[in-house]
């Protein structure tokens, strides 16, 4: 008779492999993430299947923290105006707490490792729209999301190639201004 599933020793296996993951990237081969969980390669594959199961797990953990992370920095604040919450939203994305996820993905995201999850991106364009939209009800521009989101997307992706954060973040300043612009002064509308 086989050994019984112990759940408890796959989370915490799979926590010890995302934190490693977050910190020092996907790696290549299972013994950095056996090593980080404190455990054997053959165990991780007892408790996962396969080498790409165990990734694809990684990589759907560090999304959920992401999400729960990021989510909540998206939140509506009822005491603050939605571009101050995208401020603040942007430095920890791009400070010390958040730069872990953004180096994982972006290195996964150039990587063969994008065969373990090949909707991701599409799932993580369309999972900001949302909260995004809801901030944006606030100044009466939800349509703004996709555009919002580019902007951070784009930023970061300049930010990741270049390290230039100033500059990035001067970027990021400006273009809130013009979103605050909107919200007091109202959006141009086309002539009918």
């Amino acid at each position: 008779m086989g050994r019984r599933p112990q759940p408890e020793i796959k989370a915490r296996l799979l926590d010890a492999c995302a934190d490693h993951a977050l910190t020092h990237g996907l790696p290549d081969r299972l013994e950095p993430l056996a090593r980080a969980a404190g455990t054997s390669t053959r165990m991780l594959i007892y408790h996962f299947g396969t080498r790409d199961a165990l990734l694809r797990a990684v990589l759907q953990h560090a999304r959920r923290r992401q999400l729960s992370t990021f989510g909540d920095l998206l939140r509506v604040r009822p005491d603050q105006p939605y571009t101050v919450t995208l401020m603040n939203a942007w430095t920890f994305v791009t400070g010390p707490e958040g730069q872990p996820y953004v180096r994982m993905f972006s290195q996964w995201r150039d990587s063969a490792a994008q065969r373990l999850l090949p909707d991701y991106d599409r799932v993580t364009t369309t999972d900001w729209l949302g909260p995004l939209e809801e901030g944006l009800r606030g100044i009466d521009r939800p349509e703004l999301a996709t555009f919002v989101l580019a902007v951070f997307h784009g930023l970061l992706m300049d930010l990741d190639a270049t390290g230039d954060s100033d500059r990035t973040d001067r970027a990021f300043t400006h273009f809130l201004s013009t979103l605050d612009h909107q919200a007091v002064h109202g959006s141009p509308t086309a002539a009918r």
